[in-house]
Formats: C-alpha cells, sequence, structure tokens
C-alpha cells in the first residue's frame, strides 16, 4: 500500500487558516472550555503564582498511543515527529521498543485542532529515526536531525534546499560541519531573520548534559562555529526545544534544570542588548511534574506545547496553549520637585529595556499618566516639557498577577535666562498658561512666575514689564481687555511674592503683535505661538 506525503499533495491540502502579521497563525476561540489543571500539579510557591502566564491548555486532536511532538511550521502547516507505525512493516527502535521516528504534517483549523497526518516527504524520512526540523524564512532550506545508524539515540544535523519549482525535491542534503564524533545535535531552530540557528547539543564543554548553541548563518549557507549561550540559559542538567518569538526578543526552551516543578518545563529568557536574561518558568499551568518540551508560537498568545502527562493518550501529546494575558498598567502623577505642583501637558513617553517607545501619552488637567504594561518586563519612563529639565526614571514590573503599579516623576525647573530678543533684554521662560477666556493664572505657571520672581530679588535695581498678547479668535475689543488683565494677574502674582510694586508694570496688546501672522488661516500651532506673555527688562 503506498504512503501519502504531505508535501506532494501541499497544492490540494485543506487552506483555511489565517496568517497574522510575521507569519503568525490567526486562530478563533476555541470550541472547548476545559481547562486542564490536573491534581498531580506539585510546584513551589513562587511557581505556583506571580509567574506572569495563565495558560489554557487543550488537546490539538491529534494524539495517539505513540510519542507526537511539534517541530514548527511549514506553508502554513505543522510538522511533527512521531514514531507512530506506518504500515505493518515498521522497523521498531531497540533502544525505545517504538517504531523509528519519522516526520509529518498536519493542516491546521481555525480553532487550532490539527488534522490527520501525513508523511512530511519520502527524501527526508528514512529507515533511521528523524527529530526536530526547522526552516529557513523563505522556506527554501530545511535543517533536520536524523539518528546515526549505529545509535538511534544520537543525532546529527543535515541540511537541504527545495529544487526549485519541485513539490517537495529536497536536493543538496548534506551533513554540516557542526557535526562531532559521540556528539547528538537536537532540536534545532532558525531565527525569523535567517542568520542564527539555535540548537541542543551535547558537546565536551557543555555545562550540563545538553546544552543550547547558537550558530550563525553565513551568506553562502555554511555554519559559524556553535557558541554555548552560557550559564544563564545553560545549567548542570539538561536544556532542548530552543525557540524564538517573531521578534527575536523571546527564547523559549525546555530544561530540567531552573526553578524546575519536575521533568523538563518550559522557560523564556528576554533578549535584551543581545543578551538573554535570567530564564522564568512559565508556570504551572502549562508546567506539570511531567515533561513539557517543544513550545512553538503560532500566534502572539497561542502555542502548541507537547507532553507526556497522564491524562494524555500515551507518550507524548500534542496541546494547544492559549496564554490568557495578565493586565497591568502603571498610572501616577507628574510633579514639580520644589513646590509639588503638578504639572499637566507633560510628554510621557514609554520604552522598552533598550531605549525603543512603545506608547507616549501627555498628562491631562490632574497631571496624570497610564500606560499598559507586561509582567516581569523593565521600562524606561522619560518625560519633556517646557521649562523642566528632562527625565528619565527605570521601572520594573514586578508582579506576575493583575496589577496598577503607582510611579509618581518629579520634575527639575531649568533656570531662567536673560537675552536679547527683537532689540530687548527679557527673562526668557516657558510660557504662562491661563484657562480658556479666563485671566487667573493656572497654578502650573506658578512655577514659572517663581523663576521671575528669584530673578528680579537678585537683581534689585531691575524693572519690568509684563506683557501679555492674545491669538485673534473672537473680537478685537475682547481680546485686548483680556490681555490688559492677564497681564495685571501676572503682576499681581509677582508682587504677592515680595516684589515692589514700584518694579514692575503690565499692558495688554490683545491681537494687535502677532508671533504669526497667519490672519484667518492660523492652525492651532500659530494661535498657542500667539498667546504668551513677555517679561521685558525696562531698566
Amino acid at each position: 500500500m503506498k504512503t501519502k506525503l504531505c508535501f506532494f499533495i501541499v497544492l490540494t491540502c485543506n487552506f483555511i487558516i489565517a496568517q497574522g502579521p510575521n507569519g503568525s497563525i490567526d486562530f478563533n476561540s476555541s470550541p472547548y472550555s476545559t481547562k486542564i489543571l490536573p491534581s498531580y500539579i506539585r510546584a513551589k510557591p513562587s511557581i505556583i503564582s506571580g509567574n506572569g502566564f495563565n495558560f489554557e491548555l487543550l488537546d490539538a486532536g491529534v494524539s495517539t498511543r505513540y510519542a507526537e511532538i511539534g517541530s514548527g511550521f511549514f506553508r502554513n502547516k505543522l510538522i511533527m515527529v512521531s514514531s507512530k507505525k506506518i504500515g505493518g512493516l515498521a522497523k521498531i527502535d531497540p533502544n525505545t521498543h517504538e517504531a523509528f521516528k519519522e516526520l509529518f504534517c498536519l493542516d491546521i483549523d481555525r480553532n487550532g485542532s490539527l488534522s490527520s497526518p501525513l508523511l512530511f516527504s519520502r527524501i527526508i524520512n528514512t529507515n533511521d529515526s528523524e527529530d526536530q526540523l526547522t526552516f529557513s524564512p523563505n522556506e527554501k532550506t530545511v535543517y533536520y536531525t536524523r539518528s546515526s545508524k549505529e545509535n538511534s539515540l544520537e543525532f546529527k544535523l543535515y541540511k537541504a534546499e527545495l529544487e526549485e519549482d519541485s513539490h517537495g525535491n529536497w536536493i543538496n542534503n548534506q551533513l554540516l560541519s557542526v557535526n562531532e564524533a559521540n556528539v547528538s545535535i537536537e532540536t534545532p531552530f532558525v531565527n525569523s531573520t535567517g542568520d542564527k540557528l539555535y540548537f541542543s547539543a551535547n558537546y565536551p564543554d557543555a555545562i550540563g548534559g545538553f546544552d543550547l548553541y547558537v550558530s550563525t548563518i553565513n551568506a553562502d549557507g555554511t555554519l559559524g562555529e556553535p557558541k554555548n549561550l552560557g550559564n544563564t540559559i545553560n545549567t548542570t542538567a539538561n536544556e532542548k526545544y530552543p525557540s524564538l518569538s517573531p521578534d527575536n526578543k523571546y527564547l523559549y526552551f525546555a530544561s530540567t534544570g531552573h526553578e524546575n516543578i519536575g521533568g523538563y518545563d518550559l522557560f523564556v529568557s528576554k533578549n535584551s542588548k543581545n543578551e538573554f536574561q535570567v530564564p522564568r518558568n512559565m508556570g504551572n499551568t502549562i508546567n506539570t511534574v511531567y515533561d513539557e518540551i517543544a513550545y512553538f508560537l503560532a500566534a502572539r498568545n497561542k502555542a502548541y506545547v507537547s507532553s507526556n502527562r497522564p491524562n494524555g493518550k500515551g507518550g507524548f501529546d500534542i496541546y494547544t496553549a492559549t496564554n490568557n494575558e495578565i493586565v497591568q498598567s502603571i498610572k501616577g502623577e507628574v510633579l514639580d520637585l520644589e513646590t509639588q505642583i503638578k504639572l499637566p501637558n507633560t510628554i510621557v513617553i514609554l520604552k522598552d529595556d533598550e531605549g525603543n517607545e512603545i506608547a507616549k501619552t501627555i498628562t491631562a488637567e490632574d497631571a496624570t499618566f497610564s500606560f499598559n504594561v507586561s509582567p516581569f518586563e523593565t521600562y524606561r519612563i522619560s518625560t519633556q516639557k517646557e521649562g523642566f529639565k528632562a527625565a528619565t526614571v527605570n521601572f520594573f514590573a514586578n508582579s506576575g498577577s493583575e496589577t496598577t503599579y503607582k510611579k509618581d516623576i518629579e520634575l527639575h525647573t531649568t533656570e531662567p535666562v536673560i537675552a536679547k530678543v527683537e532689540n530687548e533684554m527679557r527673562i526668557v521662560l516657558e510660557n504662562i498658561y491661563f484657562n480658556f477666556n479666563k485671566w487667573h493664572v493656572k497654578e502650573e505657571s506658578f512655577i514659572t512666575l517663581n523663576k521671575v520672581v528669584k530673578v528680579l530679588k537678585a537683581n534689585p535695581d531691575m524693572k519690568l514689564a509684563v506683557n501679555a498678547h492674545t491669538d485673534n479668535k473672537g473680537r478685537e475689543s475682547y481680546n485686548l481687555s483680556l490681555s490688559n488683565k492677564r497681564a495685571a494677574s501676572a503682576v499681581n502674582y509677582l508682587i504677592t511674592n515680595g516684589i515692589s510694586k514700584a518694579r514692575l508694570v503690565s499692558k495688554g496688546y490683545g491681537e494687535s503683535k502677532p508671533l504669526v501672522d497667519c490672519k484667518t488661516s492660523c492652525s492651532e500651532s500659530d494661535l498657542q505661538t500667539n498667546r504668551r506673555v513677555e517679561f521685558v527688562i525696562v531698566e
């Protein structure tokens, strides 16, 4: 009986899944509702709660009494490694007492469930065991592992290329230079930019049994010298099954070390400034005292994972894993350091730990800001406001549960400057703010007027003309009256704070001296520029 090969019928397979950004697979909500939280989970308290993950696992619908393990995606299909028997003449591996492993491919429906498996390729699959494989971003190169003839538990790394205009003819199969005698190279993964190959191996320099390594993929297709990912990632135990998020910022892997529940657990490490950070256990809603391996993202918060937990059908089974995101936010106020006056209209920018802008806002009238953040991430919050020194504060989202963090930011004022402007000597300052159609100085502008007080007290012979200007909206006579009242209001503040009335004079000019003569075609920026208070030194 002939066996169907998945790749050779690729043009007739049922493509009913939608593809999202970065090649992600867009699932709709699963029709199942049972969350797998088995009673046999026994975890350390720090892993039970506060890990920042909340997974729901569902059977992907392809499990049998043999082992099924996911191995990434090819042409919108999941590739699977399995020891399920094909036909009655399956060769049995004496080390595992199951059939030698083969590669299969499976269609994915909108709910993430998988179709019946078909053999992936008669060229890649042989009489030996084929294990994990990975593809270049253009899917024209495959890196795969195959057991040696002498030892079915020792795997070597190969590469093959897809023949142009063929339907599955993989050519130029070759054993790669990173292989060594008595070394098993396993679970390869190519990053989304196609320039790095991650894998697990038991090289002599490994910290534990199996460590994670990375090799550069050179322009000619050769691999660079394998580099151990170091003791932040690797332990004296085993690390396998590396995979990365589409943006290459997060490394997922399985380990029997680190802060472990039992067996292989899944961990995640953030790549920050080209260094992997301390890994986090992905928690007891996905990990158990058994083995959880082969975590492959299909969408931003959906993945496939393989586990040999006892409620499965036998061996390793494949599950869909949905991460119900933990909602967190950071809120605060921006304040003047000296007076604690609230500072509305401050630009506040949220950045990641590498300085990339994530979000931006402007503080409201009550000087508040708010951003959504993710658990266990490091952020920088920077501010920009006229008349104040730019500030940056660091923030670490240190909780794994739904949380609102509070972080107020205090700003230092800039020093006032005396300079010549339009043939006049002035105290050059940020603008003075008033409520719409009002003349009482807003509280945030007390800080600016305090700078004027400071200059006048430092220069007791100095006299000042406080000149107010409006935009050209409204009647000219009204604007003139309003500007006179605003100039007088500023002068009254200075007098109240110890400046002699004899040293001050106020005058309103209304709309008669615009800085931007835009007439009837003024933009909001033009109008704001023309609304101003000037402090002119008269003696």
